[in-house]
């Protein structure tokens, strides 16, 4: 199983938007992911990456000041220079419960230190929650091409 990076913030005022409880601002969340699902990256390749595209992201609920973020990222699909990383995002009380906010697909390639693209080690699925989550990158994969 690939190895799961975690990313834990507190909101705080600089991150949050005007309204009268502030919530978290959508913009910090999605630089949250794309360092969390770039350190991701990163540890898999050996190397360092390059963001191609965040393919999907979705906000299911808000984050307010003062909450705690969690983030959770895991390599979900390989090619030959590219891999895909999946980014959950939950806010956690205070007694370890968590409601997730959104859940984020990125594509990044590794580079070489001329940064160019870099061959990536494969990714070989073992359990049926990965082979579910290859199975679904291939799918987003196809889409991703056909547009």
């Amino acid at each position: 199983m690939p190895e799961i990076t975690t990313s834990v913030q507190i909101v705080l005022p600089q991150h949050c938007n005007g309204y009268k409880k502030p919530r978290l601002f959508g913009g910090q969340m999605m630089a949250w992911i794309d360092v969390v699902g770039g350190v991701a990256a990163r540890r898999y390749t050996q190397s360092a990456v390059t963001t191609v595209c965040v393919d999907n992201l979705n906000f299911l609920n808000p984050a307010f000041l003062n909450d705690t973020v969690v983030q959770e990222a895991v390599v979900t699909w390989t090619g030959r220079t590219s891999l895909e990383v999946r980014v959950d995002s939950f806010v956690e009380q205070l007694d370890g419960t968590r409601k997730p906010i959104n859940r984020a697909y990125l594509v990044f390639v590794a580079l070489d230190e001329h940064d160019q693209p870099a061959a990536v080690p494969p990714f070989a699925p073992q359990t049926d929650a990965e082979k579910r989550e290859y199975e679904a990158a291939l799918e987003r994969r196809r889409i991703r091409l056909g547009r």
